[in-house]
């Protein structure tokens, strides 16, 4: 048993490890199909794609869950050239949305950002042959601006929901959005400063979303995404993030 118990953590480990590499992964094919101009994030057929899918299914698990993670971003490469969700991406999402369970939460603030994440993916999941079937669901409730919890918070929190900063999704985030666009910048150059380039790619996303709506901004956004692209954590999700801000720019910029 105390064997068994000492191996237990290494276990969990590679799990994690092995779950990181796919949406990785994933995130890099969706990165390339936004750089390409549109197409779609996964093949037709995902049986046997890197590994995914054998008899009892355990390596397409970490496919499902990567696909779980990145939600509606799997279709930022269509949707920001306003072609629809492409069939294949849509397949593989309702798999994994069916397959796993909506992650929990340890906080009610991150229970509400899980259920707008959750929304957003629904939202374009409602465009394709895989939409949800049964009662149409509300959208969650609006998350409190920041009047309620301060810029520096709110923005944070914004960060989590750059998933939502994508064309044809508009909601009580996206009116946030447009309301605070200086408390956007303030928290871009906020995250700049304390050297989160995280936080500072996700943000910079809202702001060029609200460019392309329209919104004055109240700062130059394409220097701060060439800075981050010097300075980020050079993965393919962050990478993702970037070439979406920087396609909404352009897509502001015509």
């Amino acid at each position: 048993m105390k064997e068994e118990r000492s191996t237990m953590p290494f276990a969990e480990t590679a799990l994690r490890d092995e779950y990181a590499a796919a949406v990785e992964q994933l995130s890099g094919r969706t990165l390339d199909a936004v750089r390409d101009g549109g197409g779609a994030a996964v093949p037709a057929d995902t049986t046997g794609w890197d590994g995914a899918g054998d008899a009892d299914g355990r390596t397409r698990r970490p496919l499902l869950a990567a696909a779980r993670v990145l939600g509606a971003n799997l279709f930022a490469p269509q949707l920001l050239v306003g072609a629809p969700p492409d069939e294949a991406t849509a397949a593989l999402l309702a798999e994994a949305r069916g397959a796993l369970p909506v992650p929990t939460a340890g906080t009610e603030a991150g229970a509400l950002a899980i259920a707008w994440q959750d929304w957003a993916a629904r939202s374009v999941l409602a465009a394709t042959p895989h939409a949800d079937t049964g009662a149409a669901t509300p959208p969650p409730p609006a998350p409190p601006g920041p009047a309620d919890l301060g810029w520096q918070v709110w923005s944070v929190r914004m960060a989590q929901l750059s998933v939502l900063a994508l064309p044809g999704l508009d909601g009580a985030v996206h009116d946030a959005a447009r309301a605070h666009t200086l408390d956007l910048a303030r928290g871009t150059v906020r995250a700049m400063l304390r050297r989160d380039p995280t936080t500072a790619v996700r943000l910079a996303r809202w702001l060029a979303w609200a460019q392309a709506d329209g919104r004055p901004v109240r700062l130059e956004v394409e220097p701060v995404l060439d800075r981050i692209g010097f300075v980020g954590d050079g993965t393919a999700r962050s990478g993702l993030e970037l070439a979406v801000a920087r396609s909404l720019l352009k897509g502001a910029q015509r």
